[in-house]
């Protein structure tokens, strides 16, 4: 059985970030990603101006398509706002690179294609090939996906769970001069959209929608898509950029969820330590702050179960509100009086971002 002092599950932000603060630090841990080649993450892509302070801080200052405005689509209503601060739109495949990158210049241990089996509360995971790795510290940063033997509760889920779907639209410079400089939310029935433009050219539409409504279509993604193109006309408007890649999914979303306790040695982090819905688009900041704050609770020889009540208390709040938004959106009564709320109360869009930021 191999040894390590800190070993980090995953290696997208989350584990990215941990295993930088560390190695700056002159730790010294391994971190383990089960892709061989980094791939684009079923994620928005959107980095909000708290979330480039982050990045900076850890010596990266991204690229990406800039944006300044959210734009809210509820059936014919629209409704437009400027961001509190300047965001930008980056596919994941160059933002989990470049922080990759910045680790192994660091001095961290990457192995690449390498799976965990499971996970036990002592610390120590058991791989594909058999091998085993005890550590003294465990970070959980396997984002959406569960490790079995630590995996989030299942009544987290709830009776309509939430599906994730993502697929690709362009590149056209039709539609970028449609989008923008601009993060899109269209919101339907059960279900919600955020669109924006990467630095590649192509706008990534990624979809958070209830299994009752993709049942509904037969469950086939491409039928869901044309019957939310028909209850959305701008949505269906630039769904004739379509790529012909077939879309990411994945299952069971446990939006909401925040953990309050964890086992001794065990540091959850990113989407394993709290699910803030889509909407709001602070997923790719937690996962950042979550890794930094864990890296400094295990160098200052914090307990695990002191570090998760403390990342708690911070995610609590901006997750329950932006889960009340993300209910409100998704209801056919509420959803236009969210548009219509928006165009009526200057300064509502800047407040409910302010509101579902996680400081740190």
């Amino acid at each position: 059985m191999r040894r390590t002092a800190a070993l980090i599950a995953g290696g997208g932000p989350a584990g990215a970030a941990a295993a930088i603060t560390l190695a700056r630090a002159g730790e010294k841990p391994l971190l383990i990603e089960r892709d061989r080649e980094t791939g684009d993450a079923l994620c928005g892509g959107f980095l909000s101006w708290r979330t480039l302070d982050r990045l900076r801080t850890l010596g990266f200052d991204p690229p990406g398509n800039p944006i300044r405005h959210v734009r809210l689509f509820t059936g014919r209503h629209r409704a437009e706002s400027r961001l509190p601060g300047p965001a930008l739109g980056l596919s994941r495949r160059a933002l989990d690179s470049a922080l990759l990158n910045l680790a192994v210049e660091a001095g961290v241990a990457v192995e690449r294609g390498v799976s965990i089996r499971e996970g036990h509360p002592d610390g120590h995971v058991r791989l594909d090939d058999g091998g085993q790795i005890r550590a003294e510290a465990l970070l959980l940063a396997t984002g959406k996906h569960d490790l079995r033997g630590l995996a989030r509760p299942r009544e987290a889920i709830g009776g309509d769970p939430a599906l994730g779907l993502r697929v690709h639209l362009g590149p056209s410079p039709a539609l970028s001069l449609l989008v923008g400089a601009s993060i899109e939310l269209h919101l339907f029935d059960r279900g919600y959209a955020g669109l924006l433009l990467q630095e590649d050219g192509r706008a990534n539409l990624c979809m958070a929608v209830r299994k009752s409504r993709l049942a509904e279509a037969g469950g086939r993604p491409a039928a869901l898509l044309e019957a939310i193109g028909h209850e959305s006309p701008a949505l269906g408007e630039r769904l004739a950029w379509l790529s012909t890649e077939p879309p990411d999914a994945i299952a069971a979303l446990p939006y909401g969820w925040v953990s309050r306790e964890t086992s001794p040695g065990i540091f959850r982090l990113g989407d394993q330590a709290g699910v803030m819905p889509s909407l709001a688009g602070e997923g790719i900041g937690i996962a950042l702050s979550s890794g930094v704050l864990a890296a400094r609770a295990i160098l200052a020889g914090d307990q695990a179960i002191d570090y998760q009540h403390r990342l708690h208390r911070r995610l609590r709040r901006p997750i329950a509100t932006a889960s009340l938004v993300s209910t409100l959106a998704q209801r056919r009564a509420t959803a236009p009086l969210m548009a219509f709320a928006m165009n009526s109360v200057p300064g509502l869009a800047t407040l409910l971002a302010h509101a579902t930021r996680i400081d740190g």
